[in-house]
């Protein structure tokens, strides 16, 4: 038996939001180029709902602002709200959305050799905590 979830036009696009502005955010800090291609490809290659939603051709997603804290601002709370919203709906899918976030701040993150700059590292950190405060 299949279950059948249902999202909204907005759901979706705050999904879409709080995955690529991730990767936004992860290039605004100085992640490098190689790194957020390979995050753009986890993304889209993610499977499931979350996979459908975030491979859809849509121009919903809406990141603005001309400093880093602002599109922290908008990105970060878009996390948290689609955590909760799959959370609600199906934890499965949130769990999925969750995981499939954080592949892609590894792919952005991984490509260099050593660690990644302190300012990269700090953002894939509250990337993850705005993931799990929901």
């Amino acid at each position: 038996m299949s279950i059948t979830i249902t999202l909204t036009d907005q759901d979706k696009s705050t999904l879409r939001t709080a995955a690529y502005g991730a990767v936004s955010l992860l290039a605004a800090a100085g992640a490098p180029h190689k790194g957020i291609t390979h995050a753009s490809i986890a993304l889209t290659s993610a499977t499931g709902l979350v996979g459908h939603v975030l491979a859809a051709k849509s121009k919903d997603i809406h990141l603005q602002g001309k400093s880093v804290a602002e599109l922290a601002d908008q990105v970060l709370p878009s996390l948290t709200a689609a955590m909760s919203l799959l959370g609600a709906q199906h934890p499965g899918e949130a769990d999925n959305f969750r995981d499939t976030v954080l592949v892609a701040v590894e792919a952005a993150v991984g490509p260099r050799k050593g660690e990644p700059g302190p300012a990269v590292a700090a953002m894939a950190r509250k990337i993850t905590a705005a993931l799990d405060a929901a």
